[in-house]
């Protein structure tokens, strides 16, 4: 009896991001990585209060768009889209593609552009993205900001270690939100972040799992500073 066999090709593809501002003229860029399910165009928008002349905000979107919701029937032009960094499946290659992917980005933003402050914020899925791209990809940044998730359990956080040694790394949390209401997952992150010597600082605040237009207006106000 044969036996099916893995195997493995890589291609080219279109990917899409959207951008508010101008990097040519920007003092910070942000990376903004968007959680499952959101399309980045709508993700975007949540970053209208902190938009300005001198702040470019980038929105990189997902490789891999479905349909959200479980109507039956045919899809049309009603259906609502929306996209994941990866699923459990081959995720090793999905890892890699997008941390390829968003280097490729930040080149393009950057390439340009004479020293900006950058920042990287992930939100949800987005923060385990945004802490493996910056950890295994070629960016990075003066700051990570990680919004509403615990960091991936199976981060190499002694290899982090060393990609943030320049990076402050800024951790987000809704006081009511159920996506980290778990004592246990809290204790877990917290003993993996004081054993491997990282320096974090938390910020709350009084709202769910979602963006919160005052603390991305705080955030902003210490944005050079780190």
């Amino acid at each position: 009896m044969t036996h099916p066999r893995e195997c493995h090709l890589e291609v080219v593809r279109t990917a899409r991001y959207w951008m508010l501002g101008d990097p040519a003229s920007a003092k910070e860029v942000w990376f903004v990585l968007h959680g499952y399910g959101q399309l980045a165009r709508r993700f975007l928008r949540r970053f209208d209060p902190i938009a300005s002349a001198t702040r470019c905000i980038v929105a990189p979107e997902a490789l891999s768009r479905f349909y959200v919701g479980g109507g039956k029937g045919r899809h049309g032009s009603g259906s609502l889209v929306g996209a994941t960094w990866m699923t459990r499946e081959d995720r090793g290659s999905e890892i890699e593609d997008y941390v390829g992917y968003l280097d490729r980005v930040a080149d393009r933003v950057l390439g340009s552009v004479r020293g900006p402050d950058v920042t990287v914020l992930g939100f949800s899925q987005g923060v385990a993205t945004a802490s493996r791209w910056t950890v295994m990809g070629s960016l990075r940044p003066s700051r990570l900001v990680l919004w509403g998730d615990f960091l991936p359990p199976d981060l190499d956080l002694d290899r982090a270690r060393g990609a943030w040694r320049e990076t402050a790394v800024v951790l987000v949390r809704g006081a009511v939100d159920a996506t980290l209401a778990d004592p246990e997952l809290e204790r877990a992150e917290l003993a993996r972040v004081a054993s491997a010597g990282l320096e974090v600082r938390r910020v709350s605040y009084p709202g769910g799992h979602a963006l919160d237009a005052g603390t991305l207006r705080m955030l902003t106000e210490g944005a050079s500073e780190g």
